[in-house]
């Protein structure tokens, strides 16, 4: 009898240490204690206290278990490329987007590609897209609502009135930026950057996204703005790497795929040393010349906007496994790039948490210390983060 009784504890030790949260595991237990003491008058004194010891056992090892899982869902993470956006800015929504894409469909220039285009988004090839909100408030509740329950930090860019609308709505969500492209009627001087950095209203330059514009990184028109943040000490994220597919022909007419490369940068860091910049999209995908900057410039960091859910796995694996592979971890730091699309930054989680060559501590590398390192941020604001 006891040795039925030892198998019936054996099975509530793999059903407590199966269950996902200690209030399950310490109701089985109950249970199955319930089930032994009921079993007294055959098992005996001496055979119901050894069971019951078990039993006891078996609660605490659980529970133990199941307190460093409920603390690790609870790790923060540092997005470093979010934005704050109007529903409408990537077209009218709603917009349905795939993640991965499914594919990219040749187009015949008999007609104009903008229809190729937005035909992706409004009838999308997949069983579960990603549909954008329908109004701003939508856009930004949607996003806030994911920052608090993956408790996420973000680095938040877009136009100056509407990030600090987003701030508003939650300060401890974000890290301020602001939409950066030179040639645009609102593109603010050195000074007025200087002003906001200096009221608090600026504190990464970024995303950068002269890339569209055609201007490189070494533009001499540039020269002001990457002064001013190394004299500042002011992080700057610059988009190098893809934006939508055929953005040529979507009105990006300076935009070049050679403009892909990351050595596109190489000038602006030896002629400023102590510029903090890190590479929104990580030069993909241009690993070669990726890599050749990452050895050469040790300063230099990358996020993986957009190309982690928009490329299929396996591309984005072979990528990012090369960055790792060559040494390179702790440059790698986790951006989203949800732009319209809320959803896309759990997708984003889920594909770095799933990546089968990435160590627990990489992930948290990659989701958290290296932006933590790169930000420079201090032991108080760690512990706040971790806090929320």
């Amino acid at each position: 009898m006891v040795g039925d009784n030892e198998r019936s504890l054996s099975r509530s030790r793999q059903v407590v240490c199966g269950s996902s949260s200690s209030a399950l595991a310490t109701r089985e237990a109950r249970r199955r204690t319930a089930l032994i003491v009921s079993q007294v008058p055959r098992l005996g004194t001496i055979g119901l206290y050894c069971a019951a010891m078990r039993a006891l056992a078996a609660v605490a090892a659980c529970a133990a278990l199941a307190i460093p899982l409920a603390a690790e869902q609870r790790e923060p993470i540092l997005d470093v490329h979010m934005h704050a956006l109007a529903a409408d800015a990537q077209g009218p929504p709603p917009l349905g987007m795939c993640t991965p894409s499914p594919g990219y469909p040749a187009w015949d220039p008999a007609t104009p590609y903008g229809h190729l285009f937005i035909a992706r988004f409004r009838t999308p090839a997949c069983a579960d897209p990603i549909w954008s909100p329908a109004t701003d408030d939508e856009l930004m509740n949607q996003t806030l609502a994911i920052a608090d329950r993956r408790n996420i930090i973000g680095v938040l860019s877009g136009p100056a009135e509407r990030v600090a609308a987003w701030v508003r709505a939650n300060p401890r969500r974000f890290i301020r930026g602001l939409t950066f492209r030179l040639g645009d009627k609102d593109t603010p001087s050195p000074a007025a950057l200087r002003a906001m950095h200096a009221r608090g209203e600026l504190q990464v330059l970024g995303e950068v996204t002269n890339q569209y514009a055609g201007i490189l990184p070494d533009d001499p028109r540039m020269e002001p703005y990457w002064a001013l943040a190394e004299e500042l000490d002011m992080p700057v994220g610059i988009h190098i790497g893809p934006g939508p597919p055929g953005a040529i022909y979507l009105g990006a007419a300076g935009y070049r795929a050679r403009m892909h490369s990351a050595l596109t940068i190489e000038d602006v860091l030896v002629k400023h040393p102590k510029l903090r910049v890190y590479i929104m999209h990580a030069g993909y995908p241009m690993i070669d010349d990726l890599l050749a900057v990452l050895y050469a410039h040790p300063q230099v960091y990358v996020d993986v906007g957009i190309i982690v859910y928009n490329q299929p796995r396996p591309a984005f694996y072979r990528y990012l496994q090369a960055i790792v592979d060559a040494g390179f971890t702790q440059r790698v730091m986790f951006g989203s790039d949800q732009m319209v699309w809320p959803g896309a930054i759990e997708r984003a989680i889920a594909v770095i948490d799933e990546a089968p060559f990435l160590s627990r501590q990489q992930k948290r590398d990659i989701f958290y210390d290296n932006a933590a390192r790169f930000l420079r941020l201090g032991k108080e604001d760690i512990a706040r983060h971790r806090s929320f």
